[in-house]
């Protein structure tokens, strides 16, 4: 089993990073493997949502399809459930005043076939990813002015 927990403080209002980081369209903004985004389902974005993800991780090229479990102002959670590495991506949202939010980012999974070889070289992957993600998603949302 893997499982990667990274968090980040960002200086903008919950609502804000709540409703940049969960929509899916704004992915390939902060998540640097990610290259393609594509909903399966008809929009808007609600519980059982899909979406297809392809992304770019340790020289290979994924395509997998999430879907939405929860969804909800302080918690996101999407999951596959097909592939060489089903995986389950939450996200959380924590108030620590009206201009300052902490984002937790958790992926966990379990690998199968081949892979399972390379879990603990996966998380360490994972984690430094996850690192560098949030960084982004901090240095997008720190610029955007707080009002639309």
């Amino acid at each position: 089993m893997v499982r990667v927990t990274t968090h980040i403080t960002i200086s903008k209002p919950i609502d804000m990073v709540v409703g940049f980081a969960s929509n899916p369209e704004n992915a390939m903004r902060w998540y640097k493997n990610i290259k393609s985004v594509e909903f399966k389902t008809e929009k808007p974005l609600r519980v059982g949502s899909q979406i297809a993800f392809i992304a770019h991780f340790m020289n290979r090229k994924l395509y997998y399809v999430y879907q939405v479990m929860e969804m909800n102002s302080d918690r996101f959670v999407m999951q596959t459930s097909d592939g060489p590495f089903p995986m389950k991506t939450t996200y959380e949202w924590e108030k620590l005043s009206e201009s300052l939010t902490r984002m937790t980012l958790t992926n966990e999974g379990q690998p199968s076939g081949f892979s399972r070889f390379f879990t603990p070289f996966m998380s360490m992957m994972m984690r430094r990813a996850n690192q560098k993600d949030l960084q982004q998603l901090k240095a997008v949302l720190e610029s955007r002015p707080d009002t639309p």
